[in-house]
């Protein structure tokens, strides 16, 4: 498996400690950054994320950022793209089995690092259930 992960300046101790875990599952990990506390724009490392997710260079990706809404709003964007802002297990859980989610967005500000750990394991665990749940997001696209 091969995931994306980009950060903003509030996500870079979360992205370094969820790479870590993930990598010790050996997962791939491609880092789009940023690796500083530096404020920097969003947008600049969730774009290169969401460019991997919809060419399917990459099976997943990760964006984390304060609030996760920036993120997310930004991934969205992409055509083939589904970005869930979750803020629990149970929330990632739903994201990947109903709304099949190919991106996880994380607010740093508003979980843990085990609880952002936690949701990633939900998130790469959980299974999309398909049926009814495939004729809503076949509606998505405009």
């Amino acid at each position: 498996m091969k995931i994306a992960i980009g950060n903003d300046h509030a996500g870079t101790q979360y992205k370094l400690a969820v790479t870590t875990y993930l990598e010790s599952k050996g997962i791939e990990v491609t880092n789009y950054g940023t690796n500083s506390e530096e404020s920097v724009d969003y947008p600049d490392f969730v774009h290169p994320v969401a460019n991997d997710v919809e060419t399917q260079a990459t099976d997943l990706g990760i964006i984390i950022c304060g609030s996760g809404n920036g993120a997310s709003m930004t991934a969205n964007k992409h055509q083939g793209v589904r970005a869930a802002l979750c803020w629990s297990v149970e929330i990632a859980k739903l994201a990947k089995e109903h709304n099949n989610a190919n991106i996880l967005s994380i607010p740093a500000r508003f979980v843990s690092q085990q609880q952002a750990i936690d949701m990633v394991q939900t998130f790469l665990d959980t299974k999309f259930e398909g049926g009814r749940h495939q004729n809503r997001i076949d509606k998505i696209p405009l």
